[in-house]
């Protein structure tokens, strides 16, 4: 840098005016070549970045004709279409919504599917009443105008404030174990146990009430669920003005839909969980069903409906065409106990009727009566007359299930029952008298078959929603009644005296010597009940194993009975293979206390 003399003279005032005319000039001529050095530069990028982009675009053909040239030579695409329709076939088998996911693979997949109605003909959908029903119409066209249909519908009626995971609905858990849930609404599995179940959920709007995914409520929902695309949704959002109409109307479109087509089916279960808008539209369903083997319509939650015409209602002597029906299963919709589908040699029978249907004892019988053929009975009412006829001895020779629920006088008519080939027996009726002469008689009476499961008051001890008055356990005797169920092996009991149960099942001679699992809910203990549950538990598991005159127990289920402690959890556990216990969820000693 120029230094300038100090203080300043005329010379170098001078001088540093020159310098300084001489330095703008030289910046001014610096700054013009910086900005042609940048957009020399600035040219050099955009030509190197358009240059890139266009190999970027020639890469990207080439990797697209590259994927696309292996997938022409792909060992696939030389597989006749024969063999990649049995294919499709295997896969439908076991995944009866595959349809959805390989016509959505590629072009030619999507043709051949579309062209193979068969394996449109299972429907599995879990919708809500906010979904489209236009799902069920597209199934429903791919399906052809005559494959046989296989349906299975579960709709979840979903409200605003609804929500299964809400920390009010859950039962105190215990310190020992997780409390396990009351038993769902839900008395009756779905089809094909121990197969994985594949189901559709439905498409809902943007907006949806939340819903959250089934646990198989009668089922238990499907255990798996797959096969599925979900749509996003919210579970605190509020349906729309627009979504609530459309819920008015889900019933009847759908229906309309599925009742169109009764000339095919072959299997129809609808379940729904409580009542909704448009329920109504079940009337829809009336008319011939040639082909149909199996009927449900089950409601998880009991209501009073109005009675419409429907194939359950129909007159007695309408002429219906339903000559395959062998399964029938209703349970909190409106029947007529003349209906004539009542009266097509039934296999399996399964009535769980509204609060307002009291039918007399002797009409219920003829309803049983009229299907000799069955093998599987359950009946659950809530309401029931006294006999107006009398009521005849009934043998049904191929039963080996009989499930009875509800009103005390349902007991007559076991009372009336012959059932050589009976093998499982629950009860689950309002308490009125002792049932073990029932039972034993009934036994007697059936030349003592070899029943291996039986369940008494086991379903309904915990249902809060019941109109029993109180656990129906009803058991006086426990060795007379035990003595001669030498092929039991499962024995569920509820609402009984833990005491004399335990002392039958721990004592030579011994009951039940084939018993593998046993299962108490809500069983009060007098005072020495967990005493003479190891007790129990010691003389039928002893250790080491031994071969022994009795079988060992496999599974143990012990539902808010006694305050049996960590400890003896912890040990029987230790002798037994499954232990499940829940402490009560009141002291019941202190309870008495109170009143005395």
């Amino acid at each position: 840098m120029f230094k300038f003399p100090e203080p300043p003279t005329e010379t170098s005032l001078t001088d540093a005016r020159r310098v300084l005319s001489a330095s703008k000039a030289s910046v001014s001529d610096v700054e013009t070549k910086i900005e042609a050095a940048e957009a020399a530069l600035a040219k050099i990028v955009r030509e190197s970045k358009s240059l890139i982009e266009d190999l970027q675009t020639q890469r990207n053909v080439l990797e697209q004709t590259i994927t696309q040239t292996m997938a022409y030579l792909s060992p696939i695409r030389r597989l006749p279409l024969e063999l990649l329709r049995n294919i499709f076939m295997e896969c439908f088998e076991e995944h009866p919504c595959c349809a959805w996911v390989l016509a959505a693979v590629c072009g030619p997949w999507r043709r051949l599917v579309l062209r193979m109605p068969k394996i449109w003909s299972r429907i599995r959908l879990i919708t809500t009443q906010h979904a489209s029903a236009d799902t069920i119409r597209l199934w429903l066209e791919r399906s052809g105008d005559t494959v046989p249909l296989d349906i299975e519908i579960f709709l979840r009626v979903t409200s605003p404030s609804s929500g299964s995971d809400s920390p009010t609905r859950h039962r105190r858990r215990s310190r020992s174990r997780s409390r396990s849930l009351s038993p769902p609404p839900w008395h009756l599995p779905f089809p094909h146990q121990g197969i994985a179940a594949h189901y559709i959920v439905g498409h809902f709007p943007i907006t949806p009430a939340g819903i959250s995914a089934p646990s198989l409520v009668i089922p238990h929902p499907p255990t798996g669920i797959s096969d599925q695309w979900l749509s996003m949704h919210h579970p605190g959002d509020r349906p729309t003005a627009r979504q609530s109409r459309s819920s008015l109307h889900w019933g009847h479109i759908a229906i309309y839909y599925l009742a169109e087509q009764m000339h095919r089916w072959e299997r129809f279960i609808f379940r729904f969980d409580k009542q909704f808008a448009s329920l109504s539209a079940l009337k829809s369903i009336s008319g011939d069903a040639p082909l149909l083997k199996e009927f449900e319509v089950s409601s998880a939650e009991t209501a009073y409906y109005p009675e419409w015409q429907w194939l359950p209602n129909a007159p007695p002597n309408a002429a219906l065409v339903l000559p395959k029906l062998k399964t029938l299963t209703l349970q909190y919709t409106p029947f007529k106990w003349s209906s004539p589908m009542f009266r097509t040699n039934l296999h399996t029978l399964s009535l769980r009727a509204l609060p307002a249907c009291h039918l007399p004892l002797d009409r219920i019988l003829f309803i049983v009566a009229n299907n000799p053929s069955l093998e599987s009975l359950t009946l659950h009412f809530q309401g029931a007359l006294p006999a107006v006829l009398p009521l005849s001895p009934t043998t049904l020779p191929l039963i080996k299930t009989l499930q009875i629920g509800g009103h005390y006088t349902l007991a007559q008519l076991i009372d009336v029952f012959i059932l050589p080939q009976l093998n499982s027996l629950t009860l689950d009726i309002e308490p009125r008298d002792p049932l073990e002469d029932t039972i034993s008689n009934l036994l007697t009476r059936s030349s003592k078959p070899a029943l291996t499961h039986l369940s008494i008051a086991y379903g309904n001890s915990s249902n809060t929603s019941s109109f029993y008055y109180g656990p129906s356990g009803i058991i006086i005797s426990w060795p007379a009644l035990l003595a001669d169920l030498t092929h039991l092996e499962s024995l569920r009991i509820g609402g009984t005296t833990l005491d004399p149960l335990l002392s039958s099942l721990s004592e030579e001679p011994w009951a039940c010597p084939s018993l593998e699992a046993l299962g108490m809910r809500n069983c009060h203990a007098l005072g020495e009940g967990v005493v003479k549950l190891v007790a129990m538990v010691e003389a039928r598991n002893p250790l080491p194993p031994t071969q022994g005159p009795v079988k060992r127990l496999k599974s143990l289920e012990l539902y808010d009975c006694a305050s049996v402690g960590e400890d003896v959890v912890a040990w029987l556990g230790s002798r037994v293979e499954e232990v499940a216990c829940t402490e009560p969820e009141f002291d019941r000693s202190s309870m008495l206390h109170g009143y005395m």
